[in-house]
């Protein structure tokens, strides 16, 4: 399936629930979501299945469940599996705060996860209490170690670089990757919803990331959609990425889209346009065709050198 720049999408990331278990600064407000979407606003588990089936027939090979936290959503296992049965379907991932991980770790191994990406901003317990507002990191570290012990491998982890924060910890995160296979992935702070103002004040180029330790080294991307740039340590098991959504596009090469909770189809992070797929599915409409031309349209490239910002946080959207 090919959108009208000839980019051939084939990565679907899935949204399961706007809730989250935490409530990190740059994501969600203090006190939580002030309008949670209410049940018949969200997606059941059945039409999201049917919807996920339809792409899947035009050529989506990759599906990423993402939230809010996706492992808070009642079914979300039963769901993943169902998914990874699916003809088609060559790899299924989540990404998750790690939480729940050491509660479902070995229920996703056998649902068919067999790789994470974990989102981990600091691996100081009082930073991380103070950006995730009440976190506890161990958790997290426990719900890691038992992903690896389960046979989830690679973990990715994602870091959002955030100045005057993490800054100081780059090199105790990239140190991560030396003796185990796990990849760290240094992300922009992008601005998103009504995190905008925050993410402006506290943006970190990820140059900072080779400036602080350039012995790191290119390898070759084995992925080229992927939107990451790779580095590596000398003898490092685990490998280094830079996501620079703000200083570097790499809008020429994005494969993927995105299902809301709410069954809003969103071609471009970065843009407030969506395709209600939710409505089309229970007027029983023609899905496939919906979607097909809805690719067509998807954007070039997003704008945000020219601040045009989304007016939806994260956790709404998905990651």
């Amino acid at each position: 399936m090919k959108d009208s720049f000839d980019r051939e999408i084939e990565y679907l990331r899935v949204s399961l629930t706007d809730r989250c278990n935490l409530r990190c600064e740059y994501c969600m407000p203090e006190d939580g979501i002030e309008d949670k979407l209410q049940h018949p606003e969200i997606l059941s588990l059945e039409d999201m299945f049917t919807l996920i089936k339809e792409f899947v027939v035009l050529g989506i090979k990759k599906i990423r469940f993402t939230g809010g936290e996706p492992l808070v959503r009642k079914g979300a296992l039963e769901l993943i599996k169902k998914v990874n049965d699916l003809d088609g379907v060559d790899e299924v991932t989540i990404t998750t705060n790690g939480v729940l991980l050491e509660d479902y770790a070995d229920d996703l191994y056998k649902a068919g996860v067999k790789r994470i990406n974990v989102s981990l901003d600091t691996l100081d317990p009082d930073k991380f209490k103070e950006i995730t507002r009440g976190g506890d990191i161990q958790r997290v570290f426990r719900g890691i170690e038992k992903a690896q012990k389960v046979g989830i491998s690679p973990i990715k982890i994602n870091t959002v670089l955030i100045g005057g924060f993490n800054d100081d910890e780059i090199e105790d995160m990239v140190n991560l990757t030396l003796y185990d296979n796990i990849d760290i992935r240094f992300i922009e702070l992008m601005p998103i919803g009504q995190a905008a103002g925050f993410a402006k004040s506290k943006f970190l180029s990820n140059k900072e990331v080779l400036k602080t330790l350039p012995d790191l080294k290119a390898v070759v991307k084995d992925d080229i959609s992927s939107p990451a740039t790779y580095y590596k340590l000398p003898h490092a098991r685990g490998r280094v990425g830079l996501i620079n959504p703000i200083t570097c596009k790499f809008c020429s090469d994005c494969n993927r889209v995105r299902l809301t909770a709410t069954g809003k189809l969103k071609l471009c992070l970065h843009s407030n346009r969506e395709i209600d797929l939710k409505s089309i599915l229970l007027a029983k409409g023609d899905l496939n065709k919906a979607v097909r031309e809805a690719i067509l349209t998807k954007e070039e490239e997003h704008q945000l050198e020219k601040m045009e910002y989304i007016n939806r946080s994260m956790n709404e959207i998905g990651g």
